[in-house]
């Protein structure tokens, strides 16, 4: 009887060690294109991250490009670049990489068939020659300071979308394939995302198995998963942190935090006449007080944003500070620009459910408008509704949203006028010729500090012109389970070497 208890015991712990590892985590949409070209929302772009590789990205301390799949790159001179590509890379389909499908996905983002913002960082390349089958060779049509930076865009298989006639409706969008740590396996929309490690991963297959997203609009229902354990990563908000977790939580989970490389703003459809005067613009920025919000939300785990780039890049400007409120003065402006008790300025803010904050965000905004005889209406959509029917057909007065920014900003993305279009990131419509040249004389500059004298002046000359009120720069408070292990927090965040995670 004993030896037949200690087999099974045996039994057990054989099993324990067999059993598939899954890092489980949540994401508050279903993702629109798993193709990394594609990928314009938050959820669609967190999944791409595990599927496909860029040619180049940063390191861990976001101060060095290093390699990614190209083992090594330079400057034949200040507008050729070359590539010389990894030996040995699959896709997950087992088919080897080339340079054929670096020079494919440089012909798919520059063609007239699909509409990608990311289409214009591409903008200056003159050529890419695939010179054989390791190696790339980039002309450029002048200096371009993102040149590097551009080649971070996920690779796209040659062999399987060369023959596709319409990529923005392909069913590749919901079946990637890729050469990253990890492979679609299952595709649920509403429910489950589960990705499966990839056995012949370039640098090593991951330790952990499986990754689960499950996809759970409402914060609230996150946060009880996360503090129930059915979640090993998630992100948690101020309040949370706060007043919401016992001790008992931090027994089992880490706190990571950091300044995130994000900011909030709420940005004015600058196309609409009731937002062309200049005067209704500054007084609403004057009507809100950016330290409340902060304070009210945050806790002290976030500082007030003064304008289009974040602190710690070239293109802050230190001496620009947020406007205190002064409701004197927005009434003021706002009977110059022809408003009253009578005939109040009235508008909407639209914003999403995938946030737990903005929300909350938005009616603090209207409590404080209204002090200025501002009338505020509220609109909470889900995330993709919100994206779909109001922020990229431009059908909104005003949107609560954010950005995430590289260390290395472009605002040709996000300021010029080019990019108010379909499917462009210059969503409120702002146009400023002289920005526009600024943005074109920028692009160029190589020499650091010229081009981060005019991010500078890029900065004052946006934020005094109020398209968007800047309003805070959040935390990144991420907890992860006391289960994973190899974590190592840098400023880029936790997630640099996720492959050697192991729970």
């Amino acid at each position: 009887m004993r030896y037949l208890l200690f087999l099974f015991l045996l039994l057990n712990i054989f099993l324990k060690e067999c059993e598939a590892s899954t890092l489980h985590l949540a994401t508050s949409a279903n993702p629109s294109r798993l193709n990394p070209i594609l990928a314009t929302d938050s959820s669609s772009s967190e999944i791409t991250g595990f599927l496909f590789n860029g040619l180049v990205k940063y390191d861990k301390d976001l101060s060095t490009i290093i390699g990614d799949l190209a083992e090594e790159f330079y400057f034949e001179d200040e507008k050729t670049l070359f590539f010389k590509l990894r030996k040995g890379v699959k896709w997950h389909d087992g088919e080897s990489f080339s340079a054929k499908d670096v020079l494919f996905t440089y012909e798919v983002l520059v063609s007239s068939k699909i509409s990608s913002p990311y289409s214009s960082n591409f903008r200056f390349v003159e050529s890419v020659e695939a010179v054989d089958e390791l190696s790339v060779r980039v002309k450029y049509k002048q200096p371009y300071f993102k040149a590097l930076e551009t080649w971070m865009m996920g690779v796209l298989p040659q062999h399987i979308l060369k023959d596709e006639q319409n990529l923005m409706n392909s069913s590749f969008n919901i079946n990637p394939i890729g050469t990253g740590a990890y492979k679609l396996y299952q595709l649920e929309h509403s429910k489950n995302i589960i990705l499966s490690a990839f056995d012949d991963y370039f640098e090593g297959r991951a330790k952990i198995d499986t990754i689960s997203f499950h996809v759970i609009a409402d914060p609230m229902t996150r946060f009880l998963m996360l503090k129930s354990s059915a979640l090993d990563v998630g992100g948690i908000e101020p309040m949370q942190y706060e007043k919401q977790l016992k001790s008992d939580f931090f027994k089992k989970f880490n706190i990571y935090e950091n300044i995130s490389q994000s900011y909030t703003y709420l940005g004015f459809n600058l196309r609409l006449e009731k937002f062309k005067d200049p005067k209704v613009r500054e007084a609403l920025s004057l009507a809100i007080d950016r330290e409340e919000l902060v304070d009210i939300l945050f806790f002290g785990h976030a500082k007030v944003c003064t304008g289009p780039f974040l602190p710690g890049t070239k293109a802050f400007n230190e001496s620009v500070k947020a406007p205190l409120q002064d409701i004197n003065r927005a009434k003021e402006l706002l009977r110059e620009a022809g408003y009253n008790e009578k005939n109040p300025f009235t508008f909407e803010i639209v914003t999403s459910n995938s946030s737990e904050i903005r929300p909350y965000a938005a009616q603090i905004l209207q409590h404080q408008l209204k002090k200025a005889g501002v009338i505020v209406t509220l609109r909470v959509m889900e995330w993709q509704a919100f994206l779909n029917m109001v922020v990229f057909p431009h059908k909104f007065y005003s949107v609560l949203l954010g950005w995430g920014l590289s260390p290395t900003p472009d605002p040709y993305m996000f300021w010029h006028s080019d990019n108010d279009k379909q499917g462009g990131f210059n969503l409120v419509g702002y146009h400023n010729p002289k920005i526009d040249k600024m943005i074109e004389e920028s692009q160029s500059m190589i020499e650091s500090d010229n081009l981060s004298a005019s991010w500078r002046e890029m900065f004052k000359i946006i934020t005094d012109e109020n398209p968007y009120l800047f309003l805070y720069i959040p935390n990144s408070i991420t907890t992860v389970s006391k289960e994973i292990k190899n974590i190592e927090p840098a400023p880029s965040g936790i997630w640099h070497n996720y492959i050697k995670w192991e729970k």
